[in-house]
C-alpha cells in the first residue's frame, strides 16, 4: 500500500520567463528578464543597456550599471528569454503530455508584465488576462489542478527603471492591484497560489557575491520587507475573495545546512545560517511576526527597517496556509577557513565528504530532503510541498528520437522515497512538482543544454532548433510513479 495519501499532488513546475517566451507578444509588456544574456556554466549572464549617451554596453548586474543607463534590448545579443521554449504557443500540446503522465498538479507563474505591461495601467491588458484563462481551462480539461506562482523573479522592467523596484514601498500598492486583479479574474479555476517565488533569496545574494556593498545588504533587507507585508495583504486578500484559496509561501531551500564538523563554532554557524537564510522569512509568513532573532541579524548589518504599524497589522493578518519550498541539494556550515567551495541555487558553502555532485557541482542528498521536511513540520504544523526538485543535466537525443535518461530517474527516486519516509514520520507533505518538466532555460545561467524535464525540447543554446517534443525514459517512469502513487518507483 502506497505510503503517500490518496488525494497526493503529483505534478511539474515551470516558470513563464523561462518558458513561454513570446516576449513582445500579447500586450506583453518589457520585464527585467528580457535584458538578459546567454551565458554558460563558466561564462556569466549580462543585463544590456544603452548609457546616458545613447553608448550600448553590458553589465554583470544592476549595481553595476553606469549612472543615466537605461537597460535595453540591443541586436548584438542573443536573449534566451525571448523565444525560451514557446510555451506561449504550444501549452496545448505541452499540457496534453503533461496530462498522458498524469499529473495532478502543474506549477506555473503569470507573468506580471502579461497583465500590467508597465506595472502602472489603470486597466489589466486583456491579451493577457485571456491567455492565462486558457491556459487554466486547458489544465481543468484534464483535472490538472494549476499551482501559481504570482511573482516568479520577474517585474516589469518600468517599475524597477521608474520606481527602483522593490526598493520602493509604492511597490506593494501596486502589487495589491495586480493580485486583486489576478484573485477575481481567476476566481473558480485556480485554487493554489504562491505569492513570491523563492522570497528569501534576496538576503542570500550577498553571501555568493564577493565584495556585496555593505549599502547593498540593508537595501535587499528592506526590499524584503516591502514583499513581505505585499505576500501578506495578497493572503488576506485572497481569501476575502474565495475562502477556497490556498497560498502559499514559497522558500529557496530547506533548513537543510549541516555543521561540517563537531566543533561547536560549527554547529553554531548552522543554526545561524539557517535562521538568516531560511526561518528568517518563513518565521514571519507563517507566524505573522518577525522571528526573536531578526534583531540581532538587523544589528549585524546595520539594517534600520521602514516598518509602519499598518505593516506589523498586516504581516499579522496574512499569514500562509501552507509551505512550500525548492530543494535541489543541502549544504554545510564551517566557522573555519575552507576553500574547497561548492554550492548552487543560492547555496554556497564548504563540499561535503559524504555526497555526491552533479556537473554543475550541486550536492546530490535525498536525506537532506526528509530532514528538511521534517523540521519545517516540526517548526511550523503547515501542509507542506516541494515545489522544484530535479537534476540538471546533458541529455543526448538519440538518432531514433529516445532520451536514455535513468541518472534523472535515479536522482528522482530516491528524493520520492525520501519523502515517502517523511510521511511515515508524521510529516503532512500534500504534494511534489519536480522543477523544469519540460526542458527550459535556466535561470543561472541560460543555457538549454541544463535540462531537467521528462519532455526533451529540441532546442541549443545558440537558440537553434526545431523546437519538437520527445519523450524522455522518465517520462514514461514518472507516469507509472504517478499511476501507483508513488508505490511503484522501479
Amino acid at each position: 500500500m502506497s505510503k503517500f495519501p490518496k488525494e497526493f499532488l503529483w505534478g511539474g513546475a515551470i516558470a513563464a520567463n523561462q518558458a513561454e517566451g513570446a516576449w513582445n507578444e500579447g500586450g506583453k509588456g518589457l520585464a527585467a528578464s528580457d535584458v538578459q544574456t546567454a551565458g554558460t556554466l563558466t561564462e556569466p549572464r549580462y543585463i544590456t543597456y544603452v548609457d546616458a549617451n545613447g553608448k550600448p554596453g553590458k553589465a554583470l548586474s544592476v549595481h553595476q550599471l553606469p549612472e543615466g543607463a537605461k537597460r535595453a534590448v540591443l541586436d548584438s545579443y542573443y536573449y534566451p528569454y525571448h523565444e525560451a521554449i514557446d510555451f506561449y504557443h504550444r501549452y496545448k500540446e505541452d499540457i496534453a503530455l503533461f496530462a498522458e503522465m498524469g499529473f495532478k498538479v502543474f506549477r506555473m507563474s503569470i507573468a506580471w508584465t502579461r497583465i500590467f505591461p508597465k506595472g502602472i495601467e489603470e486597466e489589466p491588458n486583456q491579451e493577457g488576462l485571456d491567455f492565462y484563462r486558457n491556459v487554466f481551462l486547458e489544465l481543468k480539461k484534464y483535472n490538472i489542478e494549476p499551482l501559481v506562482t504570482i511573482q516568479h523573479y520577474d517585474v516589469p522592467l518600468y517599475l524597477e527603471e521608474k520606481f527602483g523596484g522593490w526598493n520602493n514601498r509604492k511597490m506593494i500598492e501596486l502589487f495589491d492591484k495586480y493580485t486583486d486583479v489576478i484573485f477575481r479574474e481567476y476566481k473558480g479555476l485556480v485554487k493554489y497560489w504562491l505569492t513570491f517565488n523563492e522570497i528569501n533569496t534576496a538576503v542570500m545574494m550577498k553571501n555568493l557575491i564577493p565584495n556585496y556593498p555593505q549599502d547593498k545588504i540593508k537595501k535587499d533587507f528592506q526590499l524584503l520587507h516591502y514583499q513581505m507585508v505585499a505576500s501578506a495583504r495578497a493572503v488576506k486578500r485572497a481569501h476575502e475573495i474565495d475562502s477556497n484559496y490556498v497560498v502559499g509561501c514559497m522558500i529557496g531551500g530547506g533548513p537543510s545546512n549541516y555543521p561540517l564538523t563537531c566543533d561547536p563554532k560549527d554547529v553554531l554557524a548552522t543554526m545561524e545560517k539557517n535562521q538568516e537564510n531560511v526561518y528568517y522569512c518563513c518565521d514571519t509568513m507563517c507566524q505573522g511576526e518577525y522571528p526573536y532573532f531578526a534583531k540581532r541579524i538587523w544589528n549585524q548589518y546595520g539594517v534600520e527597517l521602514d516598518m509602519s504599524e499598518q505593516d506589523i497589522k498586516d504581516l499579522k493578518e496574512g499569514t500562509v496556509n501552507m509551505v512550500t519550498y525548492s530543494y535541489y541539494l543541502s549544504g554545510c556550515a564551517t566557522s573555519h577557513k575552507c576553500d574547497d567551495l561548492v554550492g548552487g541555487n543560492l547555496n554556497l558553502g564548504p563540499r561535503n565528504p559524504y555526497l555526491k555532485y552533479s556537473e554543475w557541482g550541486w550536492g546530490i542528498d535525498p536525506d537532506g530532503l526528509r530532514y528538511s521536511l521534517n523540521q519545517y513540520y516540526e517548526r511550523y504544523h503547515k501542509p507542506l510541498m516541494i515545489v522544484e526538485n530535479g537534476l540538471g543535466a546533458i541529455d543526448i537525443l538519440e538518432k531514433d528520437g529516445k532520451i536514455h535518461d535513468s541518472y534523472r530517474i535515479n536522482y528522482l527516486r530516491e528524493h520520492i522515497k525520501a519523502i515517502a519516509k517523511a510521511i511515515e514520520d508524521g510529516v503532512d507533505v500534500i504534494g511534489y512538482t519536480t522543477w523544469g518538466c519540460i526542458d527550459l532555460v535556466s535561470s543561472s545561467t541560460g543555457e538549454m543544454k541544463k535540462r531537467y524535464g521528462f519532455i526533451y525540447v529540441d532546442k541549443n543554446d545558440d537558440g537553434s532548433g526545431t523546437l519538437d517534443r520527445y519523450r524522455k525514459d522518465s517520462f514514461y517512469w514518472y507516469k507509472k510513479v504517478i499511476a501507483s502513487n508513488g508505490e511503484d518507483l522501479d
